[in-house]
């Protein structure tokens, strides 16, 4: 009787293995994903969440990859914030060339790291990007004139763009899914990025610059260093985050990343090393992850100059077509994309010339002062850093069970997208710089939250074997639509790129539409990621 009785136990525990291996291996066809890979990544974020947990390792990491996001919009603004003196220095055609340079090299850089990313791994994009950034950031505030500082600039844009589609995978990947709320969190740093630059800049330009009244091309460079004392300082800044990253802390490839390889004994050594610093021990074996696969053969770590090499030359589109597998990815992946370019020409056709703008209003009021429009454009920062606040303690708050889900990624995005576009509509509106500046803080708050969403819904929708790919396209397009949005602002401003209290409307108006029609596409994005744990 009790052998029976222990034989019928035995019959069920298989059976409910083969329905729960069965229901893995559904899910992983759903998410575009292979069954192997999937159970691996079940057994390593159990290991994450029951044993490793949250600790001393995650912090770092947080710390770290946050500067990668400071980085990048340290130097967003930072081209914004000193497109006012080089124009009055060096006298361009068109000053907004320096913004077209700039995301011509974020594009090629997005698309380089995010692809290499999932090719060679997360760790050489992720300490190479702020390196390659710092080093040409520092050369363009050298720049004899407007042909070469619009090059080096380019040069910069090609490193600073691989940051933000590969920081947040990283990231995503080395934490338990009960703390993926803190990928959200990481935009508080994106948010600092933009205030460390202003306030550089506040000390800097208003206290070594040009009268305004001077007209441009008849300002000597030894009455304007601010905007280059300004650059060489965000270069070093940025040289010191690597040296944080490279010289510091010890970066762990990611473990999901290696087992998608193949390397199942590096992504064990990979999580007890996690584990130890974080005072833990783990219970997965090696031969966990090889028993799923049925091979026991250890793959050798491979050279990297050979890796990169091999990457390129075989070179396909095998992370692309799974991001596109069935219908709800289709839908998904393209309407991700498509919010991402949208944003990308609405962002910067507001921020990019945001400096311009505060002065033009200035003017109009009898206010030009240089150290006034700084001030102005110090406070619209501080305002950004409560909106990822907001935006975290929202992502995941009173949700429901069953069809309608309260609260969670996509409601929060929607509306913060939406009351993005209102408030710079009501921008438009704007008769007196209280209000220019009152509406200008309120964007900010709204659009850092948005970003805070965005930046952490998009590679949680993703599967880590293509997680890279899938952020580099979305980052490729936002890049491509800041592209479009010089363009857009030369076509409505005067032949001298400048802009007056009426001129700025027109750039603003496109900007607020564009970001209205982001929202409305945000609530038909048919997978919610908040409440569930990252593949």
């Amino acid at each position: 009787m009790t052998a029976t009785h222990g034989t019928s136990d035995a019959a069920v525990q298989e059976d409910k293995v083969a329905l729960d291996y069965d229901i893995l291996s559904q899910v992983g066809r759903a998410e575009g994903i292979g069954r192997d890979y999937q159970l691996k990544c079940d057994l390593i974020n159990r290991c994450f969440q029951e044993e490793i947990g949250f600790g001393r390792y995650q912090w770092q990491l947080f710390v770290i990859t946050g500067l990668g996001w400071l980085a990048d919009n340290l130097w967003l603004q930072g081209l914004a914030i000193v497109l006012p003196q080089v124009q009055q220095e060096l006298n361009p055609l068109r000053v907004e060339y320096a913004v077209l340079a700039e995301f011509a090299g974020l594009i090629v850089g997005a698309t380089t790291w995010g692809i290499m990313a999932d090719l060679v791994g997360r760790t050489l994009s992720f300490n190479v990007t702020l390196f390659l950034a710092g080093l040409f950031g520092l050369a363009a505030a050298g720049a004899p004139n407007f042909v070469i500082f619009c090059s080096l600039i380019a040069c910069m844009g090609f490193g600073i763009g691989g940051n933000l589609p590969v920081d947040g995978a990283l990231y995503l990947e080395h934490i338990p899914q009960s703390h993926q709320w803190t990928l959200t969190l990481l935009s508080v740093w994106w948010a600092l990025g933009q205030l460390v630059a202003s306030l550089i800049s506040w000390a800097f330009i208003a206290n070594f610059s040009c009268n305004p009244s001077i007209p441009s091309g008849q300002c000597a460079k030894s009455d304007n260093m601010g905007w280059r004392y300004t650059l060489y300082t965000l270069g070093a800044l940025t040289f010191l985050m690597f040296i944080c990253r490279f010289f510091v802390f010890d970066v762990q490839e990611s473990s999901k990343f290696l087992v998608a390889q193949g390397r199942d004994e590096e992504a064990i050594k990979v999580l007890e090393h996690i584990a130890t610093c974080n005072g833990r021990t783990i219970t997965l074996k090696l031969e966990d992850l090889q028993a799923i696969s049925g091979d026991t053969t250890s793959k050798p770590v491979p050279n990297l100059s050979t890796s990169v090499w091999n990457s390129f030359s075989k070179m396909s589109l095998s992370h692309v077509r799974p991001l596109f597998s069935n219908r709800r990815l289709v839908i998904n992946t393209t309407l991700i994309i498509v919010i991402w370019g949208l944003i990308g020409i609405a962002y910067p056709l507001f921020n990019a010339y945001l400096p311009l703008y505060l002065s033009a209003q200035g003017s109009a009021s009898g206010s030009s002062s240089v150290s006034e429009t700084y001030r102005n454009y110090s406070i619209v920062s501080v305002l950004g850093i409560p909106g990822s606040l907001i935006a975290c303690a929202t992502v995941d708050y009173t949700r429901g069970s069953g069809r309608w889900l309260v609260g969670g990624r996509k409601l929060v995005l929607a509306v913060s997208t939406m009351l993005t576009g209102l408030f710079l509509f009501l921008f438009t509106t704007s008769k007196t710089t209280a209000a220019v500046l009152g509406y200008s803080c309120a964007s900010g708050l709204t659009q850092n939250a948005m970003y805070g969403v965005l930046y952490a819904y998009t590679p949680e929708v993703f599967p880590a074997p293509h997680r890279g790919t899938g952020d580099a396209l979305c980052s490729a397009l936002n890049r491509i639509g800041g592209l479009i949005a010089p363009l857009i602002k030369i076509a409505t401003t005067p032949l001298s790129g400048t802009t007056s209290a009426n001129t700025a409307n027109g750039p603003v108006f496109v900007s607020a539409a564009l970001f209205m029609v982001a929202a409305i596409l945000t609530i038909l994005l048919p997978i919610e990621t908040a409440g569930k744990m990252a593949l």
